[in-house]
């Protein structure tokens, strides 16, 4: 016997998506399965480690802790949406290239979204590491070069103009500028 589908709409990226999912399908398992957005990374799939958060409707959430079934008519961003509309790196992801914040990769998603979104809020960068709230990710800086994660994005956030403008390059405060 086969599990009932259920006919969903969720906006990824900006573009709608209608999708048949069974009830127990995580949203992790519709982005990387259904709809081929691997950028989201599945890692203790108890929602501890944050590869796989997303932003949904603007915040920060586990992918592996929501079924796709609850976010239907919702708007969910991945770390493929964050690149900018004419291809160029987000101000974010610039800023984790320019301060060497990228390691292995694997976790980086989860940091570039829930960075994006403290950022675009003004919100301080102190507790991303330390998760608050129901709907905040926790972001285990588990290793000791995760450090450069918290560098590139103070680096992104003191190089946003006032005015809301894009960033040009990142003020790495361990390195200096870096073009």
């Amino acid at each position: 016997m086969s599990e009932q589908l259920h006919e969903i709409r969720i906006i990824v990226n900006g573009a709608p998506h209608d999708v048949s999912v069974p009830a127990r399908r995580l949203l992790s398992d519709c982005l990387r399965h259904d709809l081929q957005l691997t950028g989201t990374h599945v890692g203790c799939e108890h929602g501890v480690c944050g590869a796989c958060t997303v932003l949904l409707d603007g915040e920060p959430v586990r992918a592996c802790l929501l079924l796709a079934v609850s976010v239907h008519g919702h708007e969910v961003t991945t770390v493929e949406g964050l690149i900018l509309p004419d291809g160029r790196l987000s101000p974010v992801q610039q800023a984790f290239r320019d301060c060497h914040g990228l390691q292995c990769g694997f976790c980086t998603p989860g940091f570039l979204t829930t960075i994006t979104a403290r950022l675009r809020d003004n919100r301080s960068l102190a507790g991303a590491g330390q998760g608050h709230g129901r709907r905040q990710p926790v972001l285990v800086y588990r290793l000791p070069e995760h450090r450069r994660f918290g560098t590139a994005g103070r680096g992104a956030h003191r190089r946003q103009r006032p005015d809301g403008g894009q960033l040009v390059r990142a003020e790495c405060p361990q390195t200096g500028p870096r073009s």
